[in-house]
């Protein structure tokens, strides 16, 4: 027996958990994670000294707080916060949203502390 190709579905994957501030391993290219994660009030603030990092808004509406000033993006919209910026993840509204980053990127950076998790892979 052959195992076909078979794409990724974010809908689906989406509707497998319902748990808030987790990463979700759905797929990885290269060196990089792309994960999923449903987010609803405040993260912590953070920088990642390493890496860029990718958020896409798939639902919802998320606010990049950026201490030069916040990015706002809705469903569609990406947003790539540069290595060394400090930022804090705020959704009013719970939102589903895809990251893209390196393997091992901690989830808070150089916050670390209780919120502090490894990303968990999806079958």
């Amino acid at each position: 027996m052959s195992n076909s190709p078979v794409p990724v579905n974010i809908a689906d994957k989406l509707a497998q958990f319902s748990d808030l501030w987790s990463q979700k391993k759905i797929a990885q290219l290269n060196d990089y994670e792309v994960k999923l994660a449903k987010l609803k009030g405040e993260f912590v603030w953070h920088k990642h000294d390493d890496t860029d990092e990718l958020f896409l808004v798939i639902s919802g509406r998320l606010t990049l707080q950026l201490r030069d000033g916040d990015v706002v993006l809705g469903p569609g919209e990406l947003f790539v916060v540069p290595q060394g910026v400090e930022h804090c993840p705020l959704a009013d509204e719970e939102t589903a949203i895809l990251l893209f980053e390196p393997v091992g990127t901690p989830n808070t950076g150089d916050a670390g502390g209780v919120r502090t998790k490894a990303p968990e892979p999806l079958a």
